[in-house]
């Protein structure tokens, strides 16, 4: 298949390039290599399969209407993949203008992209952070989500609604995945996990907030892969039995649907930390810290209905998850510890 991704020299999309381009999938990836955090370790992402003759490149923004538009006139995709997004809870509160731009005008034309040129299939990043002030764990696709804690958890909101509202119009299926805390190889060095190796590496405090009395429902990097590929071929469906007088938020009478990917099992943030310790054989020296604006105490999924649409279930240990970055991360930087 003909398949667009953004955010093509991400963290996820990177890998789900290569996942499609190893199945023999013609790829075309949107990323402007933005210097939200370190370029080079973008590019080297981009490096392993730039040149693929399956694989296209576009350095373009999604805020640019017409370069969105000429990607999608050109290159026809049958499946998009949209990854592309500025990140980070805590970013949103310093530079908000970059979520409306990227999260909100770039989605709007990707969108319009699906709509003009018959797109078969839109799969879409949303966000564990959508829960926000919900407490009722574990967190279901089926509970409401109208009280988001930071603006880049109701940007991931709002792309859920821009979504319906273009799966209802204009019947294209869309689907939004709700991921929960990504790490492995190759990750995002704003994220927890790298910030903290490079940290106990080097002999300097990591940060843990909350005073360590968080829980996430960290998912390993190829088990949120795995989901993607699945959901990629099954275009969502509408719910027959969906009914105004009593909505369900997870699906609708049109072809829309959202699903959690998390690992289902959270992990409190000491044990992470621990496991990290054991990977590096070396103790971290902690800073304990209060609950920074934006950021949620817990996080856990209900992926029940990954499991019956999809027969999928993430399942990568803690454990295997940290050890692989540890070996990835020692490899990549040629450190010494």
């Amino acid at each position: 298949m003909k398949i667009l991704i953004t955010g093509s020299a991400g963290f996820i999309g990177s890998a789900l390039t290569i996942r499609l381009l190893d199945e023999g999938h013609l790829v075309i990836g949107i990323d402007n290599l933005n210097d939200y955090y370190d370029v080079n370790l973008k590019k080297a992402r981009l490096e392993r399969y730039l040149n693929n003759e399956n694989y296209i490149h576009e350095y373009i923004n999604l805020e640019d209407r017409e370069d969105v538009d000429r990607v999608f006139s050109e290159n026809r995709p049958e499946v998009v993949v949209n990854l592309a997004a500025q990140a980070g809870v805590r970013y949103s509160i310093e530079n908000p203008y970059a979520y409306v731009d990227t999260n909100i005008v770039g989605f709007a034309n990707i969108l319009q992209g699906c709509r003009n040129f018959n797109v078969g299939h839109l799969v879409y990043a949303s966000s564990s952070s959508v829960y926000g002030a919900n407490t009722n764990m574990p967190f279901s696709i089926h509970d409401n989500v109208d009280h988001p804690l930071s603006l880049y958890a109701a940007s991931k909101k709002a792309n859920e609604l821009m979504a319906h509202s273009y799966s209802h119009l204009y019947q294209l299926p869309t689907t939004g995945l709700r991921f929960f805390t990504v790490y492995g190889p190759w990750g995002r060095p704003d994220m927890a996990l790298f910030m903290f190796t490079k940290n106990i590496i080097a002999g300097r405090k990591i940060s843990i907030f909350n005073h360590g009395q968080h829980k996430r429902d960290f998912t390993y990097i190829d088990d949120i892969v795995e989901g993607i590929s699945k959901v990629i071929f099954k275009p969502a469906k509408m719910n027959n039995l969906w009914s105004g007088l009593d909505p369900d938020p997870g699906s609708s009478r049109a072809p829309w649907r959202i699903y959690n990917i998390g690992n289902n099992n959270p992990v409190d943030l000491m044990d992470y930390v621990s496991e990290l310790e054991n990977a590096l054989n070396l103790d971290a020296l902690k800073e304990f810290l209060p609950l920074q604006n934006g950021d949620v105490p817990d996080t856990y999924a209900n992926v029940d209905d990954l499991v019956k649409d999809f027969d999928y279930k993430p399942q990568t240990s803690i454990r295997n998850g940290v050890k692989n970055f540890v070996d990835w991360y020692v490899e990549f930087y040629g450190v010494k510890h």
